[in-house]
């Protein structure tokens, strides 16, 4: 019997059976892919996870962002160059995600890839878990299966609420001038954005339908490849694939009986950037550090994860999720009176890079754009 069984190993499975495992607790990660499995992603991620991990990660770290250039329908740039945080980090998702599993791997974690869950069933001390060649125990299950997880399912827990992004992949030479430097574009997608970054092998072009409740699939594909396009680039050797991300309901339960849910099965995407890396591998954490409580005979720890991350994270996305609704109802003005700012460039490098909440700037930003002759909106 497992002191815990992870399933799913991507970022947030991954970091919970580091943590579990470093502290001696026996883990057991199922997945159903085969890693290292290929994951559409832009692949930024903030460096503000370097101080959770004694690893070093440069060995994945791809490229790193120090400039941003934002624009409206291709036109209308601005550019900055990102003062006083540190570059955020451009990884390949393949990679990155093997790397933090192998950690967990030589800290003693067990992995079993190519192995789908059929069922869980609850048990006096813990959970039994079905797969199709074997049947596992365990005192903890953490479920790590993404926005569509069947774990939550099964617990009864809500599914975080979807949206649709979609990621190109295309492989090219660059000047090297070009590699430092993100590209974001507001115009183009309605109710989300583009966002393109530089990689050594080429670029990882990136939207997302943030806001509504209805995902356009063709026009998301459509906006996707104009951008590359106009950027100047030759899409026709391009990898296109769509996948869904999960986005934060509010007052969201993510445990149940000795089971927590972790990452996008948790909903703990950025509604306004799309980030989810970062989130999701802090949720992976405080679900190790929360089993590991309740492995010491608090009673309590299971319970509170839910009451902590809607309290140091869920509350935040609470006001990206109002800022959001704003920026994508009235995107031209939201970009001439924000993201034009001489500041707004070090507002979103700050944020990306784990260095600045929305409780900080929601307020002042909110207030900013009712003021800006939105009709019905003036404050």
């Amino acid at each position: 019997m497992y002191n815990c069984i992870i399933i799913g190993a991507g970022p947030s499975g991954a970091s919970a059976a580091y943590a579990l495992a470093k502290q001696g607790h026996s883990v057991l990660i199922l997945d159903r892919a085969s890693f290292p499995r290929s994951k559409p992603c832009g692949g930024g991620v903030s460096p503000a996870i370097a101080s959770w991990f004694d690893f070093d990660f440069t060995p994945v770290i791809d490229n790193t962002i120090t400039q941003v250039r934002y624009t409206w329908k291709i036109g209308d740039p601005v550019e900055a160059t990102l003062k006083n945080v540190k570059p955020m980090w451009m990884v390949n998702r393949s990679a990155f995600d093997q790397f933090i599993l192998d950690q967990a791997i030589q800290k003693g974690a067990r992995f079993q890839d190519n192995t789908e869950v059929t069922a869980i069933q609850p048990q006096t001390e813990g959970w039994t878990v079905k797969t199709p060649r074997e049947t596992f125990t365990a005192t903890y299950l953490i479920g790590a299966d993404g926005v569509k997880s069947v774990i939550a399912q099964w617990l009864g827990l809500t599914n975080p609420k979807p949206s649709l992004a979609g990621s190109l992949e295309i492989k090219t030479s660059q000047p090297p001038q070009n590699l430092n430097k993100a590209y974001f574009e507001f115009g183009l997608l309605k109710n989300g954005y583009i966002w393109n970054f530089p990689k050594s092998y080429g670029y990882s072009i990136s939207g997302a339908i943030l806001r509504g409740n209805k995902a356009n699939s063709a026009e998301l594909k459509k906006q996707i490849f104009t951008y590359a396009t106009e950027f100047g680039l030759d899409t026709s050797n391009a990898t296109y694939t769509e996948y869904p991300l999960g986005l934060w309901r509010e007052n969201q339960t993510l445990h149940s009986h000795n089971a927590l849910l972790v990452g996008e099965a948790a909903g703990v995407l950025d509604p306004l950037t799309g980030e989810g890396i970062r989130p999701s591998i802090w949720t992976g954490l405080k679900a190790s550090e929360a089993i590991s409580q309740s492995l010491q005979g608090n009673p309590h720890a299971i319970a509170k994860y839910s009451d902590l991350v809607k309290q140091e994270w869920g509350n935040d996305l609470i006001l990206a999720q109002r800022l959001a609704g704003l920026f994508y109802q009235f995107p031209q003005i939201a970009y001439k009176v924000g993201v034009k700012r001489p500041s707004a460039a070090q507002i979103m490098g700050q944020i990306l890079c784990g260095e600045l909440r929305y409780s900080d700037i929601t307020e002042q930003a909110v207030s900013r754009l009712k003021k800006s002759l939105i009709p019905g909106m003036k404050g």
